[in-house]
């Protein structure tokens, strides 16, 4: 993410707070339905997530709000003013959206490209005006109105395809434009591809191949190279703006400059990105103390000392999906009901028999506090944790939307503790599911259908008899975010936090089910099922309008969020996310203090007022 110079205020607000790392991930399978001997080495590990915090003062500066409003309205005039130019358009709604600043243009970014698609969707056959574009204008053009909703069919494409239907390098040189910006959009065209559409899924695998060769004659250093490594590694569609704006600025940012002298709004808008960020990460930081506040506060953590002590890690999820600003409360929210999918699932995997599991799942399935006296101790206070919540989170959608959702929310909870019930006797009985069981059952044992179910009510838009009985029958816009979060996680990249690699995985159903099917054509399999998912999921988010845009996107954003959550590495670590992370929330201001008062790496130091613990990165790693 962006990174950018601290008030002086700002330096005091941050040197209260500090991040611990490590591994995660969401509930998995197989659980092990008996105590199991959880070492302080495995909790060191899965409790490098939690916040500890003092009170620092929030200063927002009035200068910051002003050139903020300044900035905004010079852009929106700029893009306004683009009638004539669609390629400027385009590319402006391009950087926008990249440098994760489009919320504040939503309108105009609709008026523009509903304009444009108005003009050009009667010439999208072959040989008409649209399909004249060089590629990278048609490419970008294509994803872009897809992205809004617009369908642009892959045939615009056909005039870069030679007689036997395969695309040819020589074919996309003509027409004008650069050749490798054109292949890098139209790699990104191809990830926004719905069933059956064989075309698209050969443009991917040709600019794919195409990039990567052009790769070997790239400097790694030249913003050429970066921006090509970039796309390959995480297109656009498949990525989150706000972990992966800083690069785009940064790599982006010379290319532009170097090769077109037209581009005089990107240093407006890189202005204010930066000004947008700082604004941001305030507001994110005052949601994290709220949130370490509630947890300390419940005392879960000291109830249930080997579950996950995470509410960083909670709230990162909440943060993905609802990424709107004023979407706060509902973050807040959304983040406490997430910790109990993560507090459920260990109980699940560390601290009940089978019995006691029973037990609780019907005290769930039942919603009945006096059940819930015949639990042992820990399960009787999450489950009254859990119901008071529930009733909270209830009471507040009432009020603010005229809906009364608990008993929906209570079916999203009874089918998550019974999709748990089921692993757990799956592994205590040794029993191997096939892969259908077991890919059905995961999907709800994600715990994905919790976090959408409690935004969709959340958000409050689009709430009518038929989609609300829509929602609660887990429809394909659940299903594909759960499929690709389940079958993700189970390639294997880590082991649990609190386990020692006793989970199961849908690779391992494969292998049981298909003898002499090797492990390495199991995961190939498992990750077309992935592009699959990703299919369904780009056809409900964009082209069935069953949903509104706030929850499509946080289905899109959830899934998107899934490859960082997952990405270990050996040393259980997530080399991906952690510097985005620390650079996200923490300022450079806030990071160079610790390396003034402590050795980078640092080592756990306590004192009455703040713990700082070690960080994986050093200041000198978020330059620009």
């Amino acid at each position: 993410m962006l990174l950018f110079k601290s008030d002086p205020y700002h330096h005091n607000q941050l040197c209260a707070m500090a991040l611990h790392y490590s591994k995660w991930c969401f509930p998995t399978s197989f659980k092990k339905p008996h105590y199991v001997a959880t070492t302080k080495a495995h909790l060191s590990h899965a409790n490098q997530w939690n916040i500890l915090q003092q009170n620092p003062r929030t200063v927002f500066q009035d200068d910051i709000s002003i050139n903020h409003a300044e900035k905004l309205m010079e852009l929106k005039h700029a893009l306004l003013s683009e009638n004539n130019n669609s390629l400027q358009g385009m590319q402006m709604i391009d950087a926008m959206q990249r440098l994760n600043v489009d919320y504040h243009f939503q309108e105009e970014i609709h008026s523009f490209l509903q304009r444009d698609y108005v003009v050009i969707s009667t010439t999208f056959g072959h040989g008409g005006a649209f399909a004249q574009h060089h590629l990278h204008h048609l490419a970008l053009s294509f994803r872009l109105f897809r992205q809004q909703g617009h369908f642009v069919p892959p045939e615009v494409f056909e005039k870069f395809r030679d007689k036997e239907g395969k695309f040819r390098q020589e074919l996309l040189v003509g027409g004008g434009g650069d050749i490798v910006k054109g292949m890098m959009e139209l790699y990104e065209a191809s990830q926004i591809s719905i069933k059956g559409e064989d075309m698209l899924d050969e443009a991917g695998e040709f600019s794919c191949k195409f990039l990567k060769e052009r790769l070997a004659y790239l400097d790694n250093d030249d913003d050429e190279g970066k921006f090509v490594r970039s796309t390959i590694g995480n297109p656009f569609h498949k990525s989150l703006p706000m972990f992966t704006a800083r690069d785009f600025l940064r790599n982006f940012h010379g290319g532009m400059n170097s090769n077109n002298n037209n581009n005089e709004w990107f240093g407006s808008l890189k202005a204010l990105a930066k000004m947008d960020f700082t604004l941001l990460q305030r507001l994110h930081q005052q949601e994290i103390i709220q949130i370490s506040k509630w947890w300390t506060k419940l005392g879960l953590a000291n109830e249930l000392q080997y579950a996950r002590n995470q509410p960083l890690k909670w709230y990162i999820w909440s943060l993905a999906c609802l990424s709107d600003p004023n979407f706060s409360e509902e973050r807040i929210d959304l983040t406490k009901s997430i910790s109990f999918i993560y507090i459920i699932d260990d109980i699940f995997d560390v601290y009940g028999t089978l019995d006691e599991l029973t037990l609780f799942t019907d005290a769930v399935s039942r919603w009945d506090v006096t059940v819930a006296d015949e639990l042992p101790d820990y399960m009787r206070i999450c489950f009254r944790i859990l119901y008071d919540l529930t009733n909270e989170i209830s009471f507040k959608i009432y009020q603010k939307h005229g809906w009364d959702v608990n008993n929906f929310l209570r079916n999203a909870w009874k089918r998550l503790c019974k999709a748990f019930l089921v692993e757990a006797k799956w592994f205590a009985s040794g029993k191997s599911p096939s892969s259908e069981e077991y890919l059905n059952n995961g999907i709800i044992s994600s715990g994905v259908h919790i976090v959408l179910v409690h935004i969709f009510f959340m958000l409050g838009e689009g709430l009518s008899s038929e989609n609300v009985k829509i929602i609660d029958g887990i429809p394909d816009i659940i299903s594909s975010s759960a499929t690709i979060l389940r079958l993700w996680d189970d390639l294997g990249n880590a082991e649990d936090e609190n386990q020692e690699g006793n989970d199961g995985s849908y690779v391992d159903c494969l292998l049981m089910e298909q003898k002499g099917l090797a492990r390495k054509e199991a995961r190939e399999e498992v990750m077309n099922m992935i592009n699959d998912a990703w299919k369904r999921l780009n056809q409900e988010c964009f082209f069935e309008n069953t949903f509104p845009k706030p929850f499509t996107k946080a289905s899109l954003n959830l899934a998107r969020m899934v490859p960082l959550m997952y990405n270990y590495d050996n040393h259980h670590s997530l080399p991906m996310l952690e510097p985005q992370i620390c650079s996200f929330f923490f300022s450079r201001s806030f990071l160079w203090f610790l390396r003034s008062f402590f050795f980078s790496p640092f080592s756990l130091v306590s004192s009455s007022s703040f713990t700082l613990v070690p960080l994986s990165v050093t200041p000198a790693s978020f330059s620009i």
